[in-house]
């Protein structure tokens, strides 16, 4: 079975701040002292910002990616999305960004980026968030179509052929390659996989092992979790 990820940070709004998430929680007011012009009577100007539930979740998405943890950002968007709750803009700004991170160098699943884009012209239209989800629908698209050209071509070498598999989301295709060739695609692909759960570590599996370092710097001796208990 495939390892189940528990993501434990929230999300990241599109260009907003991290901060860290807050489930099921009342609406949270920040007061963010100004380098201000002085008033009157000689105090900082100080300005309240309102940040709702989703503001606060979306933003950690930031953090995630910034830390090369795309697999558990795509994992709290996609809980997000779950909730009935959301407004029409914030189901648009979510889509967008889980789309934008698939299809992205560390996203490994271009497939779904595709469909997250094409979500958002289904469901509001090809004018949505000012054209911007049309837009990186057709770089998807594009980004698809080069990725599955490579994978036909005969002088392609296996690693080359299981990284364009894998980035395009082809990703059990990709994993019947590997074993079949005794492949070993990469520290960057053992860490995806990893966090994706195809991989996994502890006492009980058996099958290759795969030495991998985590952008953390956390060394990992992973195996196929499917081999295991």
């Amino acid at each position: 079975m495939k390892r189940i990820l528990l993501a434990g940070a929230a999300f990241a709004v599109l260009g907003a701040c991290a901060t860290a998430p807050v489930e099921d929680a009342e609406e949270v007011i920040i007061a963010e002292e100004t380098a201000a012009e002085e008033t009157d009577a000689g105090s900082a100007e100080v300005i309240i910002v309102e940040k709702t539930d989703f503001d606060l979740a979306m933003e950690s998405v930031d953090q995630l990616v910034a830390g090369q943890n795309e697999q558990a950002a795509i994992d709290r968007l996609t809980q997000l999305l779950g909730n009935p709750a959301l407004s029409d803009e914030e189901i648009q700004i979510a889509l967008l960004k889980r789309g934008t991170i698939r299809m992205s160098d560390r996203g490994y699943d271009t497939w779904e980026a595709i469909a997250d884009f094409e979500e958002i012209i289904a469901k509001f239209g090809p004018d949505a968030l000012d054209g911007v989800a049309q837009e990186k629908l057709d770089e998807a698209r594009g980004k698809a179509t080069s990725l599955n050209f490579k994978t036909q071509q005969p002088g392609v070498s296996r690693v080359e052929k299981f990284q364009a598999m894998f980035d395009l989301g082809d990703h059990e295709e990709a994993v019947d390659l590997m074993l079949a060739t005794n492949l070993n695609p990469g520290n960057d692909y053992l860490v995806a996989m990893y966090q994706i759960g195809w991989l996994c570590e502890g006492e009980g599996f058996t099958g290759p092992v795969y030495p991998a370092t985590e952008p953390d710097g956390t060394n990992r001796s992973l195996q196929f979790c499917d081999f295991g208990k």
